[in-house]
C-alpha cells in the first residue's frame, strides 16, 4: 500500500514537472480585428455594402435592362422595302419595281409600352428588396462578428489572468509556501481556458469572413471594425414593435409582389391588344421597257421596231384579320399568370405579417432579458471574482475556489454575450421585417 503511494506521488510529480515545463503560448487576441479610431463602423459597412455587394449590382443592372426593353417597346416597326429587276432571256425587253412596305402597329405598340413600363418598376422594387434583405444580413452579420470577437476578448482575458495565478502558484510552490498541486490544477485549468480561447478566435474569424461577402471585398483583404457588441446595442436601442397585427405595405417586397400583379394586367391587356386586326400600309413604282418583234413605222415613216417605256405607281393596304388566330392561348397565359401573381402576393403579405409579429415578441422578449444584466449585476459579478482571486493571491481560499468563481463568471459573460447578441438580432430582424434600409 505505502509503496502504491509513493508510486502515484511519483507520477503525480512527473506529470506536473511536464506540465510545468511547457511555457505558455503567446496569448493571441480577436482585439486585431477591433481599431476604434479606423474601423469600420456599421453605418460605412452598409454603405459599403450598398456600393459594392455583387448581388445588388447585378439587381441594378437587372433594372437597366429592363429600361432598355421599355426603350425598344416604343419604338415603332421598321418599314420594308422590296426591289426587283426582270430580264428577257436573249431579248431586250426588262422590268424594274421598288415597293416599300409600312406596318401601322394600331393598337399593338402601346400594349408594348404599358408592359413595359411596369416591369421597370417592378424590377426597381426587386432591386430595392434585394438592398432591404442585404442591409439586414450586415446588420446582423455585423452583430455576429463583433460577438464573436467580445467572447473571445474575455476569454483571452480570463487565461491570461489564470496564467499569473499559475505563475503565482508555481512560485509559491518552489519556494515551498503552497502545495505543488495548486500550480498543477491551475496548469490543467490554464490549457483548458486557452483551448476555449483558441475556438472562441476560431469563431470570431469566421464570423469576420461571413461579413467580408457582404461588403464585397475579397477574403485575403484586412477588415477591422470600430463599433462593439456594447456600442452598437447602446447606440441602436430596442424599440417596441407595432401592437396587433401589421402588414409593412412599404416593404419593397410587399410593393413588389402588389406589382407584379398589374405587369400581368398589362400583360392580358397586350395579348387583347394583339389579337386585334391590324393594317400596314404599301406603295411601289414599276418601270416596264417592252416590245414586239415586229416592225412598224415611226414618226417620219421609218420602218423600226415597235418598243416603248410605261411607269405604273400603286398603293394600298394589307389587313390582318383575326379569324383564326386570335392570340387566344397567350391571353389564357396572361390570365393564369395573373391569378398566380395575385396568389403570390397574398403569400408575400402573409409571410412578411408573420414577420413583423415573430419579430415584436423576440424584441420584446431580448428586452426583458437584457433587463436582467444591468450594470449593477455585472459590476458585482466582477467584484465576485476580484475578491476571490485577491483572497487566493492572499493565501486565504483554496484554488477550486478561484477556479469555480472564473468558471462562474466565463459563463456569465459569455450569457450576457449571447443575450447582447439576441438583442441585437432582434432589433435586425424587426428593422427587415418593417422593411427599414437605413
Amino acid at each position: 500500500m505505502k509503496r502504491r503511494v509513493i508510486l502515484t506521488a511519483f507520477t503525480a510529480a512527473v506529470a506536473g514537472a511536464a506540465v510545468r515545463a511547457q511555457e505558455p503560448p503567446a496569448s493571441p487576441s480577436a482585439s486585431i480585428y477591433l481599431d476604434p479610431a479606423a474601423g469600420l463602423g456599421l453605418d460605412d459597412a452598409i454603405a459599403r455594402a450598398l456600393a459594392n455587394e455583387p448581388g445588388v449590382r447585378a439587381a441594378r443592372f437587372a433594372v437597366d435592362v429592363t429600361r432598355g426593353e421599355r426603350e425598344q417597346s416604343g419604338l415603332r416597326a421598321n418599314p420594308s422595302s422590296t426591289f426587283e429587276l426582270r430580264g428577257e432571256p436573249g431579248g431586250t425587253d426588262t422590268l424594274l419595281s421598288i415597293g416599300v412596305q409600312w406596318p401601322l402597329e394600331l393598337f399593338r405598340r402601346d400594349g408594348r409600352i404599358q408592359t413595359a413600363e411596369r416591369q421597370v418598376t417592378a424590377a426597381q422594387l426587386t432591386a430595392a428588396d434585394r438592398e432591404r434583405l442585404l442591409v439586414a444580413d450586415v446588420r446582423a452579420q455585423y452583430g455576429r462578428a463583433v460577438a464573436a470577437i467580445r467572447e473571445a476578448d474575455v476569454a483571452a482575458q480570463l487565461a491570461a489572468t489564470v496564467e499569473r495565478q499559475f505563475d503565482l502558484s508555481r512560485a509559491r510552490a518552489d519556494e515551498g509556501a503552497g502545495p505543488r498541486l495548486e500550480a498543477d490544477l491551475l496548469a490543467v485549468e490554464l490549457r483548458r481556458l486557452q483551448a476555449e480561447r483558441d475556438l472562441a478566435l476560431g469563431r470570431a474569424d469566421r464570423a469576420v469572413l461571413g461579413l467580408k461577402p457582404l461588403l464585397g471585398i475579397e477574403v485575403s483583404q484586412m477588415l477591422r471594425l470600430r463599433e462593439s457588441l456594447d456600442a452598437i446595442v447602446s447606440a441602436h436601442p430596442l424599440a417596441p414593435g407595432p401592437e396587433g397585427p401589421i402588414v409593412p405595405a412599404q416593404r419593397s417586397d410587399v410593393r413588389a409582389a402588389a406589382h407584379r400583379v398589374a405587369v400581368a394586367d398589362a400583360r392580358i391587356e397586350q395579348a387583347g391588344r394583339e389579337g386585334r386586326f391590324d393594317v400596314s400600309l404599301f406603295g411601289s413604282y414599276m418601270r416596264m421597257d417592252s416590245g414586239f418583234p415586229q416592225l412598224g413605222l415611226s414618226p417620219a415613216g421609218h420602218p423600226e421596231r415597235i418598243r416603248a417605256q410605261f411607269h405604273y405607281v400603286s398603293g394600298g393596304a394589307t389587313v390582318m384579320l383575326p379569324v383564326l388566330n386570335r392570340n387566344q392561348g397567350a391571353s389564357a397565359a396572361a390570365r393564369a399568370d395573373r391569378a398566380s401573381a395575385d396568389e403570390q402576393r397574398r403569400a408575400v403579405e402573409l409571410a412578411a405579417g408573420a414577420e413583423v409579429a415573430a419579430a415584436t415578441v423576440r424584441v420584446r422578449r431580448a428586452q426583458q432579458a437584457l433587463a436582467a444584466y444591468s450594470q449593477a449585476t455585472r459590476d458585482l459579478a466582477q467584484r465576485n471574482l476580484d475578491v476571490v482571486r485577491q483572497t487566493f493571491e492572499l493565501g486565504r481560499a483554496t484554488v477550486f475556489d478561484v477556479m469555480a468563481e472564473q468558471r462562474r463568471y466565463l459563463e456569465f459573460e459569455r450569457a450576457y454575450t449571447m443575450t447582447l447578441l439576441e438583442a441585437w438580432e432582434a432589433r435586425a430582424d424587426l428593422a427587415r421585417a418593417l422593411g427599414e434600409t437605413k
